[in-house]
């Protein structure tokens, strides 16, 4: 029963153990079984191969530190967009929110999908169907974490240790089971100056998204029971999985499959699977990237919902998404989004938008960095819990390849790289427009 007289108070129920399966459950989606083949195909060599999702995981460890300090620092639910509206103002708080919520809807969208597409595999009358089994699997997460915020953080945890198992199951039959005999593919030529430079730049595009969401804990900050120690704490640590097992996983995906092999395969892990255990790898594979998906799905059905509810407490967004009930649900601001990644599924415009926001969650991440300079520098003596280590120079170095990455990212996609300038310049006029909405409602 939803109880509006408190108004977007949220339950501090949350513990460690649902902070450390965010960032896990929700970092190690499918993408690191897709990611590969692209992957390989601009940089067949595996030395390179491998180095790029090494330094990609130092990219993540570097904006750890930022989100680690401005999580504990600012414990509140709506994670990016909070800390840009502290630091740079409400203009920058706005965009940060609504770019960041627009991304995360049409993600799920395309990850419903996949489970809808995939759901054959375990029910064989569901072929023919994926849009349907997609909004049905979206229904049962909503009406699930409707209940209470208590039932979403058991489906977190419960998908998490599920795909985690699942995986490093994977990585133990690569060594340990009789190395398979693959076909023969020729090797393919390595790409040399400005064209070696574009290869990097489009294959570290795919490693930082796969290594995206280690920071999705600071969408939880006000239901943490201890905020200042869990956030910095499930960050790190939960970064420390992901890279362990993405490493692991890419070497195992190496030792079973020649680079050439895996170059423009569309799903690595089905065909290391296969390779593995014959007919049924393709099946057991699938299984388990649904397992991985639903975890991703769910997390992100929680943070979507928490950025409205900030959005909506400062007259950013309607205030009706304030409400929470008596389980600790934001149940309007969960039922919008819900819509908004409805709407994205059923007109199939996710792929559209996914690449245009790409390079504009680049530049949102970038801004974190520099509110935390800022904030450093206006607010000294606030209290932070964590203090990111290695400041200024860590900061420094996330800013400068962040910046490095964004640029390369607009001159290898132009086209987007338009319509992001077009987004950017309407930004303003559009914030404008929908604080005179919102607050006037109020």
């Amino acid at each position: 029963m939803d109880n509006p007289s408190t108004p977007g108070t949220l339950l501090r129920v949350l513990g460690r153990v649902f902070a450390l399966a965010v960032v896990i459950g929700t970092t190690m989606g499918g993408g690191i079984f897709y990611t590969p083949g692209q992957i390989a195909a601009l940089l067949p060599n595996a030395w390179l191969y491998m180095a790029v999702w090494v330094f990609g995981g130092i990219c993540a460890w570097l904006g750890a530190t930022v989100f680690a300090e401005l999580g504990a620092m600012i414990p509140l639910s709506g994670g990016p967009y909070s800390f840009a509206r502290r630091a740079l103002g409400e203009y920058a708080g706005a965009f940060v929110g609504y770019t960041q919520w627009a991304l995360d809807c049409a993600g799920n969208a395309a990850l419903l999908l996949l489970i809808g597409e995939y759901s054959y595999v375990l029910v064989p009358p569901f072929a023919g169907h994926a849009v349907a089994v997609a909004f049905a699997t979206l229904i049962i997460l909503i009406v699930l974490n409707w209940r209470s915020v208590h039932e979403g953080s058991r489906i977190q945890v419960a998908t998490t240790v599920a795909k985690t198992l699942a995986l490093g199951a994977v990585v133990g039959a690569a060594f340990l089971l009789p190395r398979p005999a693959v076909a023969y593919a020729s090797p393919l030529p390595l790409p040399r100056g400005s064209a070696l430079v574009a290869a990097l730049a489009l294959a570290m595009q795919s490693v930082i998204f796969a290594y995206d969401a280690y920071y999705f804990p600071i969408f939880f900050g006000e239901e943490l029971r201890d905020p200042g120690r869990e956030i910095p704490r499930a960050i790190f640590r939960g970064l420390a999985v992901t890279m362990a097992m993405f490493l692991l996983l890419n070497a195992a995906f190496l030792w079973v499959l020649p680079i050439a092999r895996m170059a423009n395969e569309p799903f690595v892990g089905g065909a290391v699977a296969q390779a593995l255990f014959g007919v049924h790898g393709d099946r057991l594979i699938r299984s388990i990237v649904i397992v991985s998906v639903l975890g991703t799905i769910n997390a992100v059905v929680l943070a979507t919902a928490r950025m409205l509810l900030a959005m909506g407490r400062d007259g950013l967004f309607a205030h009706h998404a304030t409400r929470v009930n008596a389980g600790g649900t934001p149940t309007v601001a969960l039922l919008l989004s819900t819509v908004a990644t409805g709407v994205f599924l059923l007109l199939g415009t996710f792929g559209a938008v996914l690449g245009v926001f790409a390079l504009l969650l680049g530049v949102n991440l970038l801004l974190m960095s520099v509110s935390l300079i800022v904030l450093r520098r206006r607010e000294p003596d606030s209290p932070r819990p964590y203090r990111a280590w290695g400041y200024p120079w860590t900061t420094g170095a996330a800013i400068f390849i962040g910046a490095v990455l964004i640029v390369g990212f607009a001159l290898n996609d132009q086209r987007n790289g338009m319509i992001e300038l077009a987004i950017l310049l309407a930004s303003y006029p559009a914030y404008r427009g929908t604080r005179l909405l919102f607050q006037r409602e109020r």
